[in-house]
């Protein structure tokens, strides 16, 4: 099987790293969106043009399945992109809430939900959550990471100001959603700026457990191969896809 793995820029890198771990694909054809990263300021509307027009790019590959590694598009424009897509186009919001549920969390430990400003004004992971009756949920918007994690800035004294702006007046939570795909990147700094203490739910892990249950997936090839597109400066993103995935391309 070959699958496509969409972001708006290097983000959803973290994804591709926890799917060439489990060699469920024979093939992962990546495509950011660099020429336009960040989707989280967007509106709706152009979330979604721009969401289609990416899949326009997978349309020149044959692929059997699509994750759009962005919880922005995922969160506001999966039923179009299924719409037009001959093959199932998958989000991160649900593989992190089932991620949540399969957990250790009680419904009342506090779960903190990082994301940017359009994926927490939907409340798709705050209404999911309140569904299965999680009960002490805070959810900030913290889009600055965004850049920074485009720039490789995965520690250092600028991430650690940014996260004291964010984090100030935030109690340490149980867990951490990272309702973004970029924020993998920095997750040792965010568990040191906690001291630790939280579990730290990754879209990445989430995709491979969600799409094992759904798809009842086992490793397939010994080794997947990956190729990597972007809109804009593609070997700036080779070279960050290189120091993520510790492995040449």
């Amino acid at each position: 099987m070959k699958i496509g793995v969409f972001d708006s820029g290097a983000g959803g890198l973290s994804v591709v790293k926890s799917l060439l771990e489990e060699n469920l694909f024979e093939e992962v054809i990546y495509y950011g969106d660099t020429a336009r990263v960040p989707y989280g300021p967007k509106d709706k509307n152009t979330i979604i043009r721009y969401s289609l027009e990416a899949l326009e790019f997978f349309n020149n590959f044959d692929i059997d399945l699509l994750i759009t590694a962005c919880n922005t598009v995922s969160a506001y424009a999966l039923p179009e992109m299924n719409a037009q897509s001959n093959y199932p186009v998958l989000g991160v919001i649900e593989p992190g809430v089932m991620a949540v549920e399969n957990s250790s969390l009680s419904k009342d430990d506090s779960i903190l939900i990082i994301a940017t400003r359009a994926t927490i004004a939907s409340k798709r992971y705050q209404n999911a959550l309140t569904h299965l009756n999680y009960t002490n949920i805070t959810a900030i918007q913290t889009g600055l990471f965004v850049p920074l994690v485009e720039e490789g800035m995965f520690g250092g004294a600028v991430l650690e100001a940014t996260m004291n702006h964010y984090f100030a007046n935030i109690e340490t939570p149980k867990a951490i959603i990272l309702g973004c795909t970029h924020f993998p990147l920095i997750e040792k700094s965010l568990k040191n700026y906690f001291d630790g203490v939280p579990l730290l739910i990754h879209s990445g892990e989430a995709i491979v457990e969600y799409l094992e249950a759904r798809y009842e997936l086992a490793p397939q090839v010994e080794k997947s191969s990956l190729k990597i597109f972007a809109s804009d400066n593609v070997a700036g993103l080779r070279k960050i896809a290189q120091n993520w995935l510790n492995s040449p391309l």
